[in-house]
C-alpha cells in the first residue's frame, strides 16, 4: 500500500503556507481549456503571479497538462509541478523571495 500524501494532502499543505506568507491562492479552472494547473498564487508586495500543479510523489503531468504549462511558461509566468510538500514550501519561499 502507498504510504506517500495524496495531492490533495500536499494542495492543502503549500497553500496554507503560502497564505500564512500573505499570498491569495485559488484553486483555477477554466471552462474552455482543459489541463490547467491546479492553483494560482497572488503574492503580496506586487510579486508577479505563479501557478502551481500538484502531483503525488513521484507522478507526472499528463502530455495534456505538459502543453497547458509550456504555453503559461512561454508567457514569462512561472509554473511549478511540486509532488511533495517541502518543495512546495520551497517554491512558495522562491516566488516571494522570502528565506
Amino acid at each position: 500500500m502507498n504510504k506517500d500524501p495524496l495531492e490533495k494532502v500536499i494542495e492543502k499543505k503549500v497553500c496554507d503556507y503560502a497564505k500564512q506568507h500573505g499570498c491569495l491562492v485559488y484553486k483555477f479552472t477554466s471552462p474552455a481549456r482543459r489541463s490547467v494547473p491546479d492553483r494560482l498564487f497572488i503574492p503580496p508586495r506586487g510579486l508577479p503571479c505563479f501557478f502551481i500543479e500538484f502531483k503525488r510523489k513521484g507522478c507526472k503531468p499528463t502530455p495534456a497538462q505538459e502543453i497547458e504549462i509550456a504555453k503559461i511558461r512561454a508567457q514569462g509566468i512561472y509554473v511549478g509541478v511540486i509532488d511533495n510538500v517541502d518543495a512546495g514550501k520551497h517554491c512558495v519561499e522562491v516566488q516571494l523571495d522570502i528565506y
